[in-house]
This record gives C-alpha cells, sequence and structure tokens, in this order.
C-alpha cells in the first residue's frame, strides 16, 4: 500500500490526473481507494476526490466516517460537492448530516433538491437503532396497473440513483405497500402483463420504529437482500439493504460480546476510544461486582470455625466456585444469544428451565464424578471426597438453573440480560455454591 501511495502523489496534480489515477488505481476496490485516501494528507485526499469519477468517489465516501465526508465535501469545489451529496446513498447522507454540527449540516441541506430534501428530513426523525434510521429512499417504486414493460422502463430510467435493483415495491396512490416483486419475476413475465397479474404475496416489512435488530432477524429469516419498511399506516419510508444489517448484526453481536464481560459497550473503535470512556464503561460494574462479591468473604467468614477444623475444605473452594462460574457463564451466552436471535422467548421459559436444569444435573454428574476423582488422587480419604464430589454436583446444577431463569427475567423486565447475566450469575454462585458447600461439610463430617 505504502508503494501505490507514493505513486498516487506523484500524479495526483499531474495535468491529465483523473487518467492516471485510474490506470494507476482502475484494480482496487472501493474499500481498497478509502483506506488509500486516509493515508494522504488532508490537500491530498480533497484533490483525490475530485480526481476520480463521480460514482468512484461516492463509492469511497461510503467507506468514511462522517466527519471525513464533511471535510472532503466542504474543502472540494463546490460544484463538485454538491454533486457528490446529491447522488450520495440517502441512508448514508442521514448519518453524515446527524453527526456533524447543525450549523454544517444546514449548509449541506441547503445543497440538495426539495423534494429529496423533505424525504431525508423524514428519515432525520427515527431515533438510533431503529429500523428507520437504517432506511434509504434509493429504491424501485411502480404501481399496480403499470406493465413490465412499463416498470422495466422507469428502472432503465432511475436505475443509476438507485442503490439495489433487485425488488420493485409495488405502492397504492397513498403511497402504502402493496406488493414486492423482483426482477426475476418480472424477466421471466411477459411484457404486456401488469404487475397487479403477478404472484401477489404478503409483503414482508419492518416498523420504521421497530428496534434495528428485527430488521436484522427477518432479512435472515426470509433470507432477503433488501426489507422495505414501514410507518403506521403502511405507508413505504424506505428500504433497507443486506450490507446495512450485516453492519447492525456485527455491532450487535461485539455490544453483545462486551456486555457479557461485564462492561459497558464502546461507542467505537477500540483503538478509537479514549483511555477515560474505557475506564467508564468499565469502572462501576468492576466495583459492583467487587462491592458484591464481599458477600462470598462473609460467608467464609462465617464457617472459619469449619475451616479452622478441617483445612483441606480450603483447597477445593476455587475448584468448584470456577465449575460453578463456567457452567452459568456456558448456560448464559446460549440463552442471550437465543434471545436475541428470536429462537427463544419469555414464553418459553418453562422449555428452557427444563432443558437447562435437565442439562445442569448431567453436568454436574459428571464434574461430581471428576472431583471425587481429584480428591483420590490428592490422597484424600474419608468423607471429604463425597463433601467436595456432591457440593461439585449441587453448584453446577445451580448454576445452570440460574443461568437458565436470570436472562429470561431480565428480557422479561426490558432488561437487556448481556449486560448484567454474566456478572450476577458469577457472584450468586460464588456466594450460594460456597454456602452450600460449608452447609454439606457441616452434615456428612459432622462438625459446626
Amino acid at each position: 500500500m505504502r508503494d501505490i501511495t507514493q505513486g498516487l502523489r506523484s500524479v495526483l496534480f499531474a495535468p491529465n490526473s483523473s487518467e492516471l489515477v485510474m490506470e494507476m488505481l482502475s484494480p482496487l476496490q472501493p474499500y481498497d481507494l478509502a483506506q488509500l485516501l486516509l493515508e494522504l494528507e488532508p490537500r491530498e485526499q480533497v484533490q483525490f476526490i475530485e480526481v476520480l469519477p463521480l460514482e468512484a468517489a461516492v463509492e469511497v465516501l461510503e467507506y468514511l466516517d462522517p466527519e471525513v465526508q464533511y471535510r472532503l465535501l466542504h474543502h472540494a469545489d463546490e460544484q463538485r460537492a454538491k454533486d457528490l451529496l446529491q447522488i450520495l446513498p440517502s441512508d448514508t447522507t442521514v448519518d453524515l448530516l446527524l453527526a456533524i454540527h447543525p450549523n454544517q449540516a444546514a449548509v449541506l441541506r441547503g445543497w440538495l433538491p426539495e423534494e429529496y430534501g423533505k424525504l431525508i428530513d423524514n428519515l432525520m426523525t427515527f431515533p438510533e437503532n431503529t429500523a428507520g434510521s437504517l432506511a434509504t429512499v434509493d429504491y424501485v417504486a411502480a404501481r399496480s396497473h403499470w406493465t413490465v414493460e412499463q416498470t422495466m422502463a422507469h428502472i432503465r430510467k432511475i436505475g443509476g440513483r438507485v442503490e439495489l435493483i433487485t425488488y420493485v415495491y409495488v405502492l397504492n396512490p397513498r403511497g402504502q405497500l402493496v406488493d414486492v416483486i423482483s426482477i426475476k419475476e418480472m424477466i421471466l413475465a411477459s411484457p404486456e402483463t401488469k404487475l397487479s397479474e403477478l404472484v401477489a404475496k404478503t409483503p414482508i416489512s419492518v416498523r420504521a420504529d421497530s428496534d434495528q435488530e428485527e430488521a436484522a432477524r427477518l432479512l435472515s429469516q426470509y433470507d432477503f437482500l433488501a426489507i422495505p419498511v414501514v410507518d403506521a399506516d403502511n405507508r413505504l419510508v424506505g428500504i433497507i439493504s443486506v450490507d446495512d444489517l450485516v453492519d447492525v448484526i456485527h455491532d450487535e453481536a461485539t455490544e453483545d460480546i462486551q456486555k457479557l464481560g461485564g462492561s459497558e459497550p464502546l461507542p467505537e473503535a477500540y483503538l478509537k476510544t479514549p483511555v477515560r470512556t474505557i475506564f467508564r464503561k468499565r469502572v462501576w460494574w468492576l466495583l459492583l461486582l467487587f462491592l458484591a462479591q464481599g458477600i462470598t468473604g462473609s460467608i467464609m467468614q462465617k464457617y472459619a470455625d469449619i475451616l479452622a477444623q478441617v483445612i483441606a475444605l480450603s483447597f477445593f473452594i476455587p475448584l468448584l466456585i470456577d465449575a460453578g462460574g463456567n457452567a452459568g457463564s456456558q448456560t448464559v451466552a446460549t440463552l442471550v444469544r437465543a434471545l436475541a436471535l428470536g429462537e427463544i422467548t419469555v414464553e418459553d421459559r418453562w422449555k428452557v428451565l427444563r432443558k437447562e436444569v435437565t442439562t445442569g444435573l448431567l453436568l454436574g454428574a459428571v464434574i461430581g464424578t471428576a472431583a471425587f476423582v481429584r480428591t483420590k488422587l490428592m490422597g484424600i480419604s474419608g468423607n471429604l471426597s463425597y463433601v467436595v464430589s456432591l457440593s461439585a454436583f449441587s453448584i453446577v446444577t445451580w448454576a445452570s438453573t440460574v443461568a437458565a431463569l436470570l436472562p429470561m427475567l431480565l428480557h422479561k423486565l426490558k432488561v437487556d440480560p448481556a449486560i448484567v447475566s454474566g456478572p450476577v450469575i458469577t457472584t450468586l454462585v460464588d456466594a450460594i455454591g460456597i454456602f452450600g458447600y460449608f452447609t454439606i461439610a457441616r452434615l456428612l463430617l459432622g462438625i459446626g
């Protein structure tokens, strides 16, 4: 990449720079061009965007952060900047206008044609992380009385401005979604066929105020390349294409992973996030968990007399609480993801509980047996082996049960189970596990 960057710098400001740049960079994809642009100095970046063909420049802009997009548009030739903005995908334009200062956004908004600007204004009203906030108005719409030939002529006329030419969205005079017809269906139909005569299906759509995860779930469930977004009156707001929802799935999975670790998700990529932000996202949960873990210490203090009588009991405390924590983490990770994907709902709680309790009993039996063998290999004799084995069985079963219930309960209470399930389960398993361990020891060893 460094060699290409140096070569690009040598021709950027040449008299015939556009031809030289395209000859040099024609094998590269838009993403690669965007990464190449970021290697240049600010003045060179502006020149790069100006010498690229308009369509190629727009594709490069789509891969850049809004702040970089604005800077390039602001410093480029004004007519060139207007041309770029007017063919930039509408969802990218919305993200740009929402990310920059309102005064800066007002200037760019003034460059848009009035009708198109009203559509952009409407998209900007939807809250972040909703389906409406991801929608684009760059789609093909048609009327049900149009013929296939009329519709294909319409596509040829506007196709250059459309992000995805895969489906035709059939609307009634009120702008309500009537049907979604694939280009394949139209190609196979007679040119004189009216759209209303094609096989109609109940169109699958997502409400604009729905969470973006719902849009991702529907799109993956039905294997669509795009999904229409409608308002409360079923009027078409826009569409969300699969490439936008891939980013959503990636971001949501990243958030869940960070939450399962007991930390709030980072607002930006890791290397772009300041240390103070990472600290703020982690410290409160870490402090809360630290204080909660004090319960375990209090329980151990209460049973100090038992530990004094049978020192060997202390050898197995880390082993037991780790086994319980691991079992709980396995269960909660599985269920949190299943809830996110819509594979289970709160109504399935008893099915989930039965499945996880049964699994916990089987796992507990295996871990309990392994614990018994472990004590024998250490030379432990008498009832202590049974104490450790029975405790391991009980703790793993308990952890699986709690981990089955807690995510479902939090989901019902409209609390994201990912952010609290893992840490809370670890704390509960530690505290109750230690209490159960000493209780079993007292009963089987006859001490107290």
